[in-house]
């Protein structure tokens, strides 16, 4: 990761990790960052791994769950649609 790059989006992250850090000390619970993610769409490889680097969490890969669905998968597969489809037939009593 370039000294520009991190310099650009540091503001950025400056203020998620102090607006999850203000979360912490408001509702007294602890933020898990080892268990995080991050990712990005538009973003250099470099400057991801340099934030998760900083935040200490890891990087978030596509395909990945959300919801019970995938994201970032080839929707038209078969294999994509299993899962959804046996949470519908577990949840309907089929």
């Amino acid at each position: 990761m370039t000294l520009s790059s991190f310099v650009k989006l540091t503001p950025k992250v400056l203020t998620l990790k102090t607006i999850l850090k203000c979360f912490e000390l408001a509702s007294e619970l602890k933020v898990n960052y080892s268990k995080s993610k991050v990712g990005g769409v538009g973003v250099s490889e470099n400057q991801i791994m340099g934030l998760a680097k900083f935040l200490n969490c890891g990087i978030m890969k596509a395909p990945f769950p959300y919801l019970g669905v995938t994201v970032g998968g080839n929707h038209k597969r078969r294999a994509l649609w299993e899962g959804v489809l046996g949470k519908f037939q577990s949840r309907l009593g089929l």
